[in-house]
């Protein structure tokens, strides 16, 4: 089962997940003219070490993921898999928005 990246990432975008992901599935771009980063269900492993690099906690197991962003994920992945990368914002730095825990 593939991870997915939920809302928490709108309009935050880190980044920091891409940095350890071992087959590059995670990929950048504009989703309700915000950024955004998606798992690309086709690419990702499975191996998990995304999870704890994200300082919002916007990443999710499969089977623990909103319905609603596990399909907006596999839609926007075409999309996004061709993006260029973009930089990796300090996990320190503080969310520019307020995020439901």
């Amino acid at each position: 089962m593939p991870f997915v990246i939920g809302e928490k990432c709108l309009g935050e975008r880190y980044a920091t997940c891409v940095e350890v992901c071992p087959v590059e599935c995670i990929h950048p771009g504009q989703y309700q003219g915000q950024d955004f980063m998606i798992i690309d269900p086709e690419e990702c492993i499975d191996c998990a070490v995304c999870k704890p690099e994200c300082p919002v906690d916007a990443i999710f197991e499969d089977e623990e993921a909103p319905e609603e962003w596990i399909r907006i994920n596999a839609e926007l992945a075409p999309e996004f898999r061709n993006n260029p990368p973009v930089e990796p914002r300090p996990a320190d730095d503080p969310p520019r928005r307020e995020h439901a825990s």
